[in-house]
């Protein structure tokens, strides 16, 4: 779970727990949920108290909790939690590394590994698995649904993070559904896109989620905005990009640096060659040249073999004519 103690990442997990397991208890035993209550008002703890039992009469699980200041009652739960993460760890020591290309890649890692430990128990499962009840038909929903509307600046925040959209956008509504991992995105009934979820740090600073792509045709018209963009440094899709807009504003002037900057983008964008390109940034910056606009755009235009040759016949005028004549009969 990426989101802590709050109901999104409870029903996700729960939910993800149950199918696996591909049964239902006839009990859901949880803590105190005290960090998942806390800086939430009256109204919005009672919201969260009632989805969450709707979640558990969704699977016909009774919710209980065990009692604030007696950390023993869930001590069978507890114990085996604190193995898990000391196995996850030893995992990670043993792989050399905790850094993975993407989300779903360290889940598929952290899944293995908890796939390997059940194995342990299987005949301990099997005997649990004869006393669970049924899944019901589909998930509960494990999401949160709001309704926000997109600024002039191309975005719009939630829970004190900044995510841009594409700029035809602007002005209208959106029905945004909150998951722990992503945001998809609606207009009316009509999914739109999904959005990787940002967290604020916990300093408080805001987060931003930032697609470059979604920025780049109004930093064209205005291309000395990147100078003092808030979220610049996420706006780049790679440390190439971000180490040659450093370079360029060493070795040229401000104006110059962000026109440069904003057109590699731009060619990164139009072109479809963000990997591409910011492999020859990178074989710039150790060569100590300057990237070269006009050899980039050389380098990726379309092949004109590839390109396509189109006729087109034009009509005679007096066909028109003639049909403007049998239109009037």
């Amino acid at each position: 779970m990426l989101g802590g103690e709050s109901f999104v990442a409870l029903a996700t997990g729960l939910q993800d727990a149950l199918w696996s397991l591909g049964g239902v208890p006839k009990e859901h035993r949880s803590d105190s949920l005290s960090a998942a209550f806390r800086n939430l008002d009256r109204h919005a703890a009672e919201d969260l108290t009632r989805r969450y039992d709707e979640l558990c009469t969704h699977y016909g699980m009774t919710p209980t909790r065990n009692n604030p200041g007696v950390a023993h009652e869930n001590g069978a739960i507890e114990r085996p939690h604190g193995h898990l993460k000391r196995a996850l760890g030893d995992a990670l020591l043993m792989r050399g590394s905790n850094d993975f290309a993407d989300l779903e890649r360290y889940r598929r890692f952290l899944a293995e590994l908890v796939s390997r430990r059940n194995a342990l128990h299987r005949s301990r499962i099997e005997v649990e698995r004869s006393a669970l009840t049924a899944l019901p038909p589909q998930r509960s929903d494990d999401f949160e649904e709001l309704q926000l509307r997109v600024t002039s600046s191309g975005g719009f925040t939630l829970r004190k993070v900044f995510y841009t959209v594409p700029s035809r956008l602007i002005g209208h509504r959106l029905r945004v559904r909150l998951y722990d991992d992503r945001l998809d995105l609606f207009i009316g009934g009509s999914p739109l896109l999904s959005l990787a979820r940002g967290r604020a740090s916990r300093s408080g600073q805001h987060g931003h989620v930032v697609d470059y792509r979604h920025v780049i045709h109004n930093l064209r018209r205005k291309p000395m905005a990147l100078l003092n963009l808030v979220y610049r440094d996420q706006l780049f899709p790679g440390e190439a990009y971000r180490r040659t807009f450093d370079r360029l504003l060493e070795q040229s002037d401000e104006r110059r640096a962000c026109r440069i900057m904003v057109d590699l983008l731009a060619l990164a964008h139009e072109r479809n060659c963000e990997a591409e390109l910011a492999g020859c940034l990178a074989d710039d910056l150790e060569a100590n040249r300057r990237p070269d606009l006009d050899r980039y755009r050389e380098r990726f235009a379309p092949d004109p073999q590839s390109l396509p040759s189109v006729h087109v016949e034009l009509g005679s005028l007096a066909d028109y004519d003639a049909l403007l004549l049998g239109a009037s009969t």
